[in-house]
């Protein structure tokens, strides 16, 4: 309307002139813009479609005036005729300094930033203020429909100097209205409550069903019709229909009622299915497979069911655009429907390229290792949903979204388009602490899952206390040949020395060397094998535990009992994993399952053998899978095989399993849970005779020293529950980052060794807590409490707030443990 005004404005300017109608036409001998800030002479000049020699006319005056307006940089234009000059007077529009928003909470600002530049609404730009205008009524109809219907938005424009003007949207949401009531007439068939059960939006629930939707949504109630007409049709009711949808407020808008009106008709069976069409020579296997049959209550999510499942068998064999139509003919006198499902296969597609972006880091040809589409084949969507299910279980990938693209003028070809989210793939830790019992401590590592990019995962690690020092090498390279055969190795060396820490009391110094191998059995499953070498130096600090002196003396030198003690093994092993995770990381669907089988070969110093397993099964609760349940379990056992010297082979306790911590249990110190050790300490006093030698007295009348750690024992059972909820205020896009969730832990380490019966009748003299037997496994730990997990630039960081429930006098329980590098 503004426009008009204008064009009317200067044909009158005009009109007004001098001169009469018959003489308006005049040659241009020259032109004179006046007005311009921003905006050069030459490009306004450009969008003038009148040059010096040009006869100048109305129709030329209307073309001038919309030509410069379609510019966008100009507020207000004005024509005039100064003899032979044509003088073009100009208001620029004003140029955005600023944009600011305030007082939004449904609308993100990046969200709105999109919306605004999509309008051409952005800071250096010109402003055109009826583009405001409708930015203004957009949101205003975006809060009604999420039931705000007293939500304002107000752009306010602020002069600047330099024509120059700052802009705000003021935001004044307010209350959604609350669903009031809901109302469905017409229903015979099925109750109200039974119809409410299937809806999202509900009305009238108690304060502690927090998970129930009582804000009125209009994209809510949309789903929620959708929902109602699927379940009566599934249920056979053909012709079910919702005639009429009413919604309206209270007078304080605070309030809605929705009334629906609906019609259910009566139920039909399946008289007849009939396939046609070109079905490629399928037809006898999709009629087999089909769950369609005659005789049946007609059922719509199986029609659907029966649809896509044609179509993506078809989409197996390059097919990947087919037409499946169901066809009913109704007959309304014995209430039967005859489906008929034309196939129209179309043209079989191939897929010319397949495109990567968004990684940053990672090279294509990484990410080409774990796409199972190749090039030049028949597209294939099975084969796109395990390629894209395979990118997002790589521990460096976020998220990973695919799309095929169709060739313009090619109706057989197509490109697919893979878009992924790298996230950081590793850890670095630095530092130096002091402790009391630590002393000075150094540490450097780096553990990176995506090496350079090159998808490789190679670690380094080098750490030193005043009771260990350590080094370690890593390195695996999960596409070793083009098969998907993995290859790694790790040389490491460590120095132990318990005495300097009061826990296990032995100095060890041990260097191993190992290699191992995958083969994918397929797209989930794999089979591992691995070899390594170590060799061992124990020594012994003349404190044996009864645990550890069974070991030792399969070795001790008799003629040196103090001795170190020295052994070497080969470590053969055969590890199995399946792995359905939707994600590499803080995942929310799907399980994965390993389990391995360890043994020393025999011609090693120490023959034994371990299995362990552990599971993991999410069960999202909610759609969009930011509620998920987490249950997991983890086992393991180990004994040793054969003799040496006679004595029957053990465990060696530096294999002990250990629990508590991070990755265990929360709520207990790290190692703590399990058997302690036991030292016997022999009734004796100083004999009265001039030799002085000891009495042995009755062994009965020993006592007992126990350890105030655990020595760890041969098995293991863990169990634990989780809730994963969204993490308060941080927004979804952080859930692949920052994860919380509560948590209910529970296991136990036992000692099978252990023989309680030898020592349950002797004194405890020293120890923090009375004997147990060790040997028993229920004498379990559990805990609850509160899990933050962060993939921070450091590594995955996890802040435990927990309770112990269950635990055993002497137990070292916390309520907060924080550990860096490891996450569930």
């Amino acid at each position: 309307m503004k426009c008009k005004s204008l064009v009317l404005a200067a044909i009158l300017a005009i009109s007004s002139s001098s001169f009469a109608q018959g003489a308006y036409d005049f040659v241009v001998e020259d032109i004179r813009v006046e007005g311009l800030q921003r905006v050069a002479l030459g490009a306004a000049l450009t969008y003038l479609p009148v040059q010096r020699g040009d006869t100048m006319n109305r129709f030329r005056v209307t073309q001038l005036i919309r030509s410069l307006y379609s510019s966008t940089h100009f507020e207000s234009v004005e024509i005039y005729r100064d003899g032979n000059t044509l003088v073009v007077s100009v208001e620029e529009r004003p140029t955005i300094s600023n944009i600011v928003f305030e007082g939004n909470d449904d609308i993100k600002d990046e969200q709105l930033q999109e919306s605004l530049d999509n309008s051409n609404i952005r800071i250096g730009e010109p402003l055109d203020r009826t583009v405001i205008t409708s930015i203004e009524n957009g949101l205003k109809d975006f809060f009604y429909s999420i039931g705000k219907y007293n939500a304002d938005v107000t752009a306010i424009i602020t002069p600047l100097p330099r024509n120059r003007v700052d802009v705000k949207l003021l935001f004044e949401e307010g209350d959604a209205a609350k669903i009031a009531q809901i109302n469905i007439v017409g229903n015979k068939v099925f109750e109200d409550d039974e119809l409410f059960k299937q809806m999202e939006l509900s009305f009238d629930k108690p304060w502690w069903d927090f998970l129930s939707e009582t804000r009125y949504q209009q994209q809510t109630l949309s789903g929620d019709m959708e929902t109602i007409e699927s379940y009566y049709k599934d249920r056979g009711y053909l012709q079910f229909n919702i005639d009429s949808t009413q919604v309206s407020m209270t007078p304080e808008k605070d309030g809605i009622y929705v009334t629906m009106n609906v019609s259910e008709g009566e139920q039909y069976n399946i008289s007849e299915v009939e396939l046609v069409g070109d079905l490629l020579g399928y037809e006898e296997f999709l009629a087999a497979v089909i769950p369609l049959s005659s005789g049946d209550l007609y059922n719509q999510a199986e029609v659907t069911y029966t649809e896509d499942f044609i179509s993506k068998y078809l989409g197996r064999f390059g097919y990947a655009y087919p037409t499946v139509t169901t066809i009913p003919e109704i007959n309304e006198e014995d209430k039967t429907v005859k489906l008929t499902l034309s196939v129209d296969p179309g043209k079989r597609v191939y897929v010319r390229r397949i495109n990567f972006t968004g990684n940053t880091i990672t090279a294509d040809d990484v990410l080409r290792q774990n796409v199972n589409q190749m090039e030049g084949t028949w597209l294939s969507e099975p084969l796109l949903e395990s390629s894209k299910a395979q990118l997002s279980r790589l521990t460096y990938m976020e998220d990973v979204e695919y799309e095929t693209i169709r060739i313009p003028g090619v109706d057989d070809k197509v490109d697919v388009d893979f878009t992924v989210k790298e996230q950081p793939s590793g850890s670095f830790n630095a530092g130096i602490g002091y402790g009391d019992a630590t002393k000075l401590s150094l540490q450097a590592g780096i553990q990176q899952d995506n090496f350079l990019g090159s998808g490789k995962r190679v670690g380094f690690n080098v750490s030193t206390v005043s009771y260990q020092k350590q080094a370690q090498i890593t390195y695996l390279d999960p596409y070793f040949t083009i098969d998907g055969i993995s290859l790694g190795g790790s040389i490491a060396y460590s120095e132990f020395d318990g005495g300097d820490f009061g826990v296990i009391q032995y100095n060890s110094k041990r260097w191993s060397v190992g290699a191992n191998a995958g083969y994918p059995i397929n797209e989930v499953n794999r089979i591992s094998f691995g070899l390594t070498y170590s060799s061992v130096e124990l020594g012994d600090d003349n404190t044996r535990y009864e645990q550890t002196s069974r070991f030792y003396d399969q070795f001790a030198d008799q003629n040196d009992p103090d001795a170190p003690i020295n052994y070497d093994s080969f470590l053969a092993s055969v590890t199995w994993s399946r792995n359905t995770l939707n994600r590499g990381l803080f995942p929310t669907a799907g399980s994965s399952q390993r389990a391995s089988f360890s043994i020393t070969t025999p011609n090693s110093d120490v023959n034994y053998f371990k299995v362990v397993g552990d599971g993991k099964w999410y069960f999202p609760l909610t759609r969009n899978q930011r509620w998920s349940v987490l249950t997991r379990f983890r086992f393991g056992y180990g004994n040793g095989y054969g003799e040496t010297n006679g004595v029957e082979q053990i465990l060696p306790f530096t294999e002990n399993f250990t629990a508590g911590g991070a990755d265990t249990l929360r709520g207990f110190e790290n190692n703590t849970v399990g058997p302690r050790g036991v030292t016997r300490i022999p009734d004796a006093f100083p004999s009265p005779s001039p030799t002085g030698v000891p009495i042995i007295r009755d062994p009965s009348q020993d006592s007992i020293a126990l350890s105030q750690r655990s020595l760890g024992g041969n098995a293991m059972l863990l169990g634990g529950v989780e809730l994963i909820v969204p993490t308060p205020f941080l927004e979804e896009e952080f859930d692949n980052s920052v994860r919380t969730s509560l948590f209910f832990d529970i296991g136990n380490v036992w000692d099978t060794e252990f023989n309680y019966d030898a020592y349950k009748d002797l004194q405890v003299i020293s120890g923090s807590d009375p004997l147990a037997d060790y040997g028993y496994w229920k004498y379990y730990r559990s805990s609850a409490g509160i899990s933050v997990q962060w993939i921070s630039p450091m590594g995955p960081m996890v802040f435990s707030f927990s309770n112990a429930l269950k635990e055993r006098e002497g137990d070292d329980a916390r309520f907060f443990t924080f550990n860096i590098g490891s996450t569930f």
